[in-house]
């Protein structure tokens, strides 16, 4: 009896471990979605054809980012996304203008406070598929929730959450549209694209 009270405490002296070593769940996973979520967004575009993207540009010094560097690369750090400073370095880019990479529906555009800030989330359609752009820490927002945005349309204005940051543009695309906004770093990519990867393959 001795023997198997002993074994039954080092067995769970080990699931203990084993729990405290898992990583916690993470809110940036794929998610499942059913036809119907899709479907509202197909009729969406549907109806305003002329918003289905055709093509992609930098948000910043537009169509090219001349002016500005890519500061944090994609997975750079478990980075999700890429910030874009101007070349000026500090606050020198606070209040420049963040543009629309592509035609889409902008399906979120509010203050999300703590790191994040002001953020404005856009989905395209484009070539049968659905993407999202994100752009966080912007100063102001310009768009509304449930209106189109054209290709180089100014959305908002770069800014540095309340101070949290030097001011830079956080930018994410997304390949699964239904993701929760997450934290912005996290070593599981899927549903996230290399910005700079994406917008030059599908650029003019």
């Amino acid at each position: 009896m001795k023997q198997l009270a002993v074994i039954l405490c080092l067995c769970l002296l080990g699931c203990q471990k084993t729990k405290s070593k898992s990583a916690p769940k993470s809110k940036d996973k794929t998610t499942t979605v059913s036809k119907n979520e899709f479907a509202a967004f197909d009729e969406l575009f549907k109806k305003n054809p002329s918003y289905v993207a055709k093509n992609f540009d930098f948000p910043v010094g537009k169509p090219n980012a001349k002016g500005y560097y890519n500061a944090q690369k994609f997975t750079e750090n478990n980075h999700l996304g890429e910030d874009w400073n101007g070349r000026g370095g500090g606050n020198s880019d606070l209040g420049d203008a963040v543009y629309a990479i592509g035609n889409g529906y902008v399906n979120f555009a509010e203050n999300l406070g703590g790191g994040w800030g002001n953020v404005i989330r856009i989905v395209h359609q484009y070539n049968g598929n659905y993407y999202e752009s994100l752009y966080a820490h912007c100063d102001t927002i310009m768009v509304k929730k449930g209106t189109f945005v054209s290709k180089g349309m100014q959305i908002g204005t770069i800014g540095n959450a309340d101070g949290a940051y030097y001011a830079h543009l956080h930018l994410e695309i997304r390949d699964d549209i239904f993701m929760e906004i997450g934290g912005g770093y996290s070593t599981n990519t899927n549903g996230f694209l290399n910005p700079t990867t994406f917008i030059k393959s599908n650029s003019n």
